[in-house]
């Protein structure tokens, strides 16, 4: 009669899961829809004083990037390698080296005190190994980039984007790293590639910025690279896109991976919990993770009341603290 039971309870839960998955992809559709309709209903409003400063600075720009191009007439290409990898990879460096500073000697005290989680260890693996994915694969990856991207048009054309243009697709990166990320980042949690393949970035239960990149090879093909890749690839897009796109993602990802919850800058309480609590918060800007319903738990923490952006100079985890703590 119990094993009766139990069979009949198992074969109805499988519908409701679908059920869960068809209705979340369904919330998912109307939501992103909803947004690009808003998007376009207030695209001119939005845009109007921006589009002001952009055409007062454009001529400047496009003949700056003249002169660049002129400077590698028939050397395209390495103007591409340098926009598209360089200079995002030295922005990336430039601010974790200042976080790196603070990390290992604590100082200046007026950063460190903006700390989530505290863990130094580990650090000069961790470099070695970030170091090796972006030499070994990501730049690869990049250059590959190059010829599949001239098929859809030039990326160092002469022309620059307008700003409308430059908005829309910073608008549709955004969304397709958020669903590629997410699935991605989901499936590595599968037992099946977890203790293989994503159980390496989660050595780090309290992250700093340069583990953004410290993950297994096929990690940073698939979760890393490939949802930053996309976009700029279906959009064939102009290498000022792919510069500016690239050098974003890069410090939206260490930023989310510091460990500091800084003033004026995104929080990264969302990201943190994830690698304190490993099943919670798989994505990057938390729509999936709500339709889904894995944010849940995080909800119901005060890291979720943290999750907000510091207008002030008091440390949330002051202004907020653990449970714990206040009764201390």
């Amino acid at each position: 009669m119990m094993k009766g039971e139990a069979g009949r309870m198992q074969h109805s839960d499988k519908p409701k899961q679908e059920g869960h998955i068809w209705g979340s992809m369904r919330r998912t559709a109307f939501i992103l829809g909803s947004g690009l309709l808003l998007l376009v209903a207030f695209w001119n409003s939005v845009t109007w004083h921006l589009q002001r400063f952009w055409g007062a600075s454009g001529y400047f720009w496009q003949a700056q990037w003249e002169r660049l191009l002129s400077t590698f007439e028939g050397k395209e290409w390495a103007l591409y390698i340098i926009g598209a990898t360089q200079v995002p990879v030295l922005l990336f460096w430039a601010f974790n080296g200042l976080l790196l500073v603070v990390d290992t000697t604590g100082k200046p005290n007026f950063i460190s005190r903006y700390r989530i989680q505290v863990d130094a260890e580990k650090l000069r693996q961790s470099v070695r190994t970030v170091l090796f994915n972006q030499c070994v694969i990501s730049l690869p990856m990049l250059v590959f980039l190059y010829p599949i991207l001239k098929l859809w048009g030039d990326p160092c054309r002469r022309e620059l984007p307008t700003f409308h243009w430059f908005l829309l697709e910073l608008a549709i990166f955004t969304l397709i790293e958020e669903v590629l990320f997410y699935y991605s980042h989901r499936l590595l949690h599968h037992p099946a590639f977890y203790k293989k393949i994503h159980k390496k970035h989660h050595e780090w239960t309290a992250p700093i910025g340069v583990i953004s990149l410290y993950a297994h090879p096929i990690e940073h093909v698939v979760s890393n690279m490939l949802p930053v890749m996309v976009g700029p690839l279906i959009m064939g897009s102009h290498l000022s896109s792919i510069t500016t796109w690239f050098s974003l993602a890069l410090i939206t990802t260490t930023i989310s991976h510091c460990g500091y919850h800084l003033p004026f800058l995104p929080s990264p309480e969302f990201h943190d919990y994830h690698h304190l609590k490993f099943n919670q918060c798989y994505g990057v800007l938390g729509v999936l993770d709500h339709l889904h319903g894995t944010d849940t738990v995080f909800k119901q923490t005060k890291a979720y009341e943290r999750h907000i952006l510091l207008l002030g100079f008091t440390p949330l985890s002051e202004s907020i603290p653990d449970a714990l703590k206040k009764m201390e």
